[in-house]
C-alpha cells in the first residue's frame, strides 16, 4: 500500500527496535547484515542480533551464533557460537539444530562427539530441513 522505501523501512525498524521489539532488532541486524538500504556493518548486525537474542528470539539467537561462528561483527568463538546455536536449538529452530550438529561433527566449539551430531540432524530433518 506504500511504495518501496528502503530508507523508511529502516527508519520504522529501528524505532520499533529501539523501543525493545525483538522482531524489530532481527530484521534491523538483518537489513544491516545484508546492506539493505544501509551501508554493510556486520558489527551493527551483531549488536542488533544480540538485543533480540537476549530476549530468547530464535531466529537472533541463531543469526548471532553464525556472527560468532564466523567472527562477522564479533570475535571469531566457535565455542559462543554453540552457545547461541543451542539456545535456539533448544526452542525447535531447524537451521540451529543443524548448525549445532555441525559443530559436534567438527568438533567446533564442542567436543567431537557423532551421536551428538546425528541427534540434532534428526531433529532438523525431521522438520524437512
Amino acid at each position: 500500500g506504500v511504495p518501496q522505501d528502503s530508507a523508511e523501512a529502516v527508519k520504522w525498524y529501528r524505532l520499533a527496535a529501539e523501543q525493545g521489539n525483538a522482531e524489530a532488532q532481527l530484521q534491523l541486524g538483518g537489513i544491516y547484515y545484508y546492506a539493505n538500504g544501509v551501508t554493510r556493518d556486520v558489527a551493527e548486525a551483531a549488536k542488533w542480533f544480540r538485543l533480540a537474542a537476549e530476549q530468547g528470539y530464535a531466529e537472533a539467537q541463531h543469526n548471532l551464533g553464525v556472527s560468532y561462528e564466523r567472527g562477522n561483527g564479533v570475535p571469531q568463538d566457535s565455542a559462543e557460537a554453540v552457545k547461541w546455536y543451542r539456545l535456539a536449538a533448544e526452542q525447535g529452530l531447524p537451521q540451529a539444530q543443524n548448525a549445532l550438529g555441525v559443530c559436534y561433527y567438527n568438533g567446533e566449539g564442542v567436543p567431537q562427539d557423532y551421536a551428538e551430531a546425528v541427534k540434532w540432524y534428526r531433529l532438523a530433518a525431521e522438520q524437512e530441513y
